[in-house]
């Protein structure tokens, strides 16, 4: 097997491929990638309201929320929660103290950290492990012995916090005790997902590595969460394939490999899990609701959250069935050239670029009634997702974009800051004027009219891969990361953004962001 460019894999590489589940030609073209990246997106303007962005008013609500409980009380919707984010990240400061040489300042964030320690739901626990081994927590911090508190916080065998992954950390203080985003969440689905049984469905994707752990928290706490809410968890695992894994490529573009020999394949992001969510719509899975691990709040402040969510699953439901509508009556069309069909393809378009910000191509009204109407369908039967967007809060991440397609086509999508031109000055204005940021708060919708699942791979956009330099064991890399899963492995989905309160966004990137007020409770 040879590349584009005639470099050869030996059948030591076509037999590590064949064990991961990767075609020789899928590795071929990521090469390709590497040696030809694909341009930035060009994006036209940022979405606002009114102009890509629905406001919904209170009058709205009812229409929404009845559409959404029905689905919700006949079995139809679930959540989907990718969760192998490890807590690492969360602890960079401390971990940067702990590596430093003794006698080191600690930063700001370390400090802050030790001034509100109580503050934190892990201060219970992490006060009894001190204790079993003779030291007094209150004392230790008092006394500046802060290295000790960390190592007994993020090793092991202390609590080992840093090496877990965030969906298993204590985030909230109840009563009852500590409760981890991953209990969060299978509270937001007791209140919002449950069907007419008290069935709750939920799917979240985990390393391989941290399975086990998210089964044995789920055993501990499901009769005591079920109890309390009525209700029975149906809940489901599943990990980022390796067959998604990427090569990796020297500085020279010709692939990396290990001290063996052996070439070396990295994760391709999380826009793998593409391949998770189709799963679940193969399985008969409808409308899912889409959430971040660490976007969870304590239940003084969920009402709001739920509210939000049911809404935006509301207004999904109703757009897709005017779609589906539309479709029904341009497939029944057996003459495309009366009065009639003429009125139906005229309704569809206004659909297609009113509803859903799809502009019709530049052509389209001088185009034959067959040619108007097969466009119409290709462009209305496809996955439609509803995105909340919040006002722009200074968090890193993507936002709401007009986006020109490589073919001319205009539609509204997410865009990371990684995706645009930054030399290009009329890009960056672009980005400078966005309002509004993406929390990752979607609602999906997988089935055709006809209850069929939609295979997602076709309307993943190839060209939105994202190329960043990394090394691996001291030695420089390129990796290569797949389209994301909520911009490029999305962008041939039909997209409505609606705006969210700033309140349904809560994300805990450090472990600070846990002593703001909206995990205070």
């Amino acid at each position: 097997m040879t590349t584009a460019n005639g470099e050869l894999f030996s059948p030591h590489d076509l037999r590590q491929m064949a064990g991961m589940g990767i075609a020789p030609e899928e590795v071929a073209r990521q090469v390709e990638l590497f040696r030809n990246p694909p341009p930035f997106t060009r994006v036209l303007r940022p979405c606002r309201p009114g102009d890509g962005i629905r406001a919904l008013t209170p009058a709205d609500h009812a229409e929404l929320l009845e559409h959404f409980d029905t689905a919700a009380r006949r079995g139809r919707t679930a959540k989907l929660v990718p969760a192998s984010g490890a807590a690492t990240r969360m602890f960079k400061d401390s971990l940067a103290f702990l590596a430093a040489p003794p006698g080191t300042e600690p930063s700001p964030p370390v400090r802050t950290f030790f001034a509100n320690l109580r503050r934190f739901a892990f201060y219970e626990s992490l006060a009894g492990a001190l204790d079993a081994i003779g030291i007094d927590l209150d004392a230790a911090v008092r006394d500046g012995d802060w290295r000790v508190v960390l190592r007994y916080l993020l090793e092991e065998p202390g609590l080992g916090l840093a090496e877990l992954p965030k969906g298993l950390l204590p985030f909230h203080r109840y009563p009852e005790g500590p409760r981890t985003p991953f209990e969060e969440h299978l509270v937001e689905a007791a209140a919002i997902t449950r069907d007419e049984d008290g069935l709750c469905l939920l799917h979240f994707t985990v390393s391989p590595e941290h399975q086990e752990d998210f089964e044995s928290l789920l055993d501990r706490v499901r009769p005591r969460l079920e109890e309390r809410y009525d209700c029975r968890f149906e809940v489901s695992f599943s990990t980022q394939r390796h067959a998604t894994d990427t090569l990796a490529v020297d500085p020279q573009n010709r692939p990396f490999r290990n001290d063996d020999g052996t070439l070396l394949f990295r994760p391709g992001g999380h826009g793998a899990l593409i391949d998770n969510l189709d799963d679940l719509g193969r399985d008969g899975w409808d409308i899912v609701l889409l959430k971040n691990i660490d976007n969870v709040v304590p239940d003084s402040r969920k009402p709001i959250v739920h509210l939000w969510k049911r809404l935006l699953g509301g207004c999904l439901l109703v757009v897709r069935e005017a779609a589906f509508t539309h479709l029904d009556r341009l497939e029944a069309l057996d003459d495309v050239r009366g009065e009639r069909a003429a009125a139906v393809l005229l309704a569809a378009g206004e659909f297609l670029a009113q509803e859903l910000c799809r502009p019709l191509p530049e052509g389209f009204a001088a185009a034959g009634p067959e040619e108007r109407k097969h466009f119409l369908i290709q462009a209305l039967d496809r996955p439609l997702r509803v995105c909340g967007v919040v006002r722009n809060q200074g968090e890193p991440g993507g936002g709401p974009f007009w986006v020109e397609s490589a073919s001319g086509g205009i539609s509204p999508q997410i865009v990371e800051t990684s995706q645009i031109d930054l030399r290009n000055p009329e890009q960056r204005a672009a980005l400078a004027g966005s309002t509004h940021f993406n929390p990752v708060d979607i609602v999906c919708g997988l089935r055709d009219r006809h209850g069929r699942s939609y295979d997602l791979h076709r309307y993943v956009d190839p060209a939105t891969v994202f190329i960043a330099e990394k090394s691996h064991e001291g030695r420089p890399l390129k990796a290569l990361e797949r389209p994301g899963l909520w911009n490029g492995a999305m962008a041939g989905w039909n997209t409505v953004f609606v705006e969210v309160p700033d309140a349904t966004f809560a994300p805990v990137k450090t472990v600070l962001d846990l002593l703001r007020p909206e995990h205070q409770g």
